[in-house]
């Protein structure tokens, strides 16, 4: 082996194989000649950059330059791209060419690989926290939730959990446009978080709901009219508004079992909005969707 051989692998072990110990490496193999390998470069960039928080690094091979290490790698044309983990390759990146293809695959990846990035010691220093600001929440301190969540915004700004958690107390301030517009500052990938679709559930619902002080009127309304659904619907949505989830879901359930189509499924929809707004994991949900498939199926 040559002195240029040996130079080569302790460059690869160093900037490949040592990170890929602890993250996911994207590794690109690509010469200047090669006008594929420039399009596919910035596209690389951008996915590593975004994926950087979560443990995932891009390395690159000149094929030109490191001829031992492409030949190891049996590589036969460029652009070639793999994703390696623990100096093995995992994945084959080849075929995809947009960040939305690359992502894909290494969301994949990182659900199945003991991969911890930044993000996640982040979001395991502030769980604390958070856990602490949704007791407050759930015990009605909202001005107090508000806070605790606005401080840790300062520690976590991206993490979907604090950035749901101060939606939602926001929202239980009677400040849903400013909840959507916490919600609205997390990246697209961390968007797609159970607990930020919770929040956003929540401001969905009290764009809905009804005056409370309406609450004894309608309730007569509906005695005297059992057939009104519109009332029906409009006392579900103040007693949304008065925190009585259990009311609501009573009055929706009774809606729906009377007429289930009725304004194109308006109480059904508002009943599953409902259930997101609280937490699907929540037993409370499971037993109203009990309820729901007695009187769909019953």
């Amino acid at each position: 082996m040559s002195a240029a051989d040996k130079a080569e692998i302790e460059a690869f072990q160093r900037d490949v194989i040592e990170p890929s110990m602890n993250a996911l490496v994207i590794l690109d193999f690509w010469a200047e000649w090669c006008g594929p390998c420039k399009q596919l470069t910035p596209v690389l960039e951008k996915v590593a950059k975004a994926y950087a928080g979560k443990g995932v690094v891009l390395a690159k091979v000149n094929v030109d330059e490191s001829k031992f290490i492409a030949s190891q790698f049996q590589i036969r044309s460029i652009p070639t791209v793999y994703a390696l983990f623990q100096g093995r390759p995992v994945a084959d990146l080849t075929q995809a060419r947009t960040e939305s293809q690359i992502g894909q695959i290494l969301d994949q990846l990182l659900r199945q690989l003991p991969i911890h990035g930044a993000d996640d010691q982040l979001h395991q220093d502030v769980a604390p926290l958070i856990e602490m600001g949704e007791q407050v929440l759930e015990a009605g301190e909202v001005e107090r939730a508000v806070s605790i969540f606005t401080q840790l915004i300062d520690m976590a700004p991206e993490d979907p959990a604090v950035v749901a958690g101060l939606a939602r107390a926001l929202v239980a301030a009677g400040q849903p446009e400013e909840a959507t517009a916490a919600l609205d500052t997390l990246p697209a990938d961390k968007a797609k978080d159970a607990g930020v679709q919770r929040a956003r559930a929540a401001i969905a619902l009290a764009a809905e709901a009804g005056p409370v002080g309406e609450i004894e009127a309608l309730r007569a309304k509906v005695a005297a009219a059992p057939e009104d659904q519109e009332a029906r619907y409009e006392l579900a949505g103040a007693l949304m508004a008065s925190g009585d989830r259990d009311g609501a879901a009573d009055v929706l359930l009774a809606s729906i079992e009377l007429d289930r189509e009725w304004n194109d499924a308006a109480a059904r929809k508002r009943l599953l909005t409902l259930f997101e707004a609280t937490g699907l994991e929540d037993p409370w949900v499971a037993q109203q969707r009990r309820r729901l498939s007695a009187v769909l199926f019953g």
